[in-house]
């Protein structure tokens, strides 16, 4: 005899839902403020090249803990975006740095 069929409510055929892919809101240029701009260039560019810039200038400036390689110190240009603080977690960061582009 053949297994029963599944009750209804999955999408006849496996079809994906729309507007998946592309990268959405991560792809989105975004335009860094005149802190962020400092260390990433001021034109618009999507989140994505943002934290890739930034990572790029934190490697090239050593700006990571040697002992805890999650915690980023903060040079003159960083300490703006942030907001003061001397040294943040790479999560803090990501925050923080969200607050300085504006869609």
């Amino acid at each position: 005899m053949a297994a029963p069929k599944k009750a209804a409510g999955k999408s006849a055929g496996g079809a994906k839902k729309a507007g998946g892919g592309g990268g959405g809101a991560f792809m989105k240029p975004m335009q860094p403020d005149e802190e962020l701009g400092a260390v990433v260039g001021s034109d618009p560019i999507p989140r994505t090249e943002v934290t890739k810039r930034i990572w790029d200038y934190i490697r090239q400036n050593n700006l990571q803990d040697p002992k805890d390689k999650r915690t980023i110190k903060a040079d003159a240009k960083l300490k703006k975006v942030f907001n003061g603080k001397d040294s943040v977690s790479m999560f803090e960061m990501t925050k923080l740095v969200n607050g300085h582009l504006k869609g």
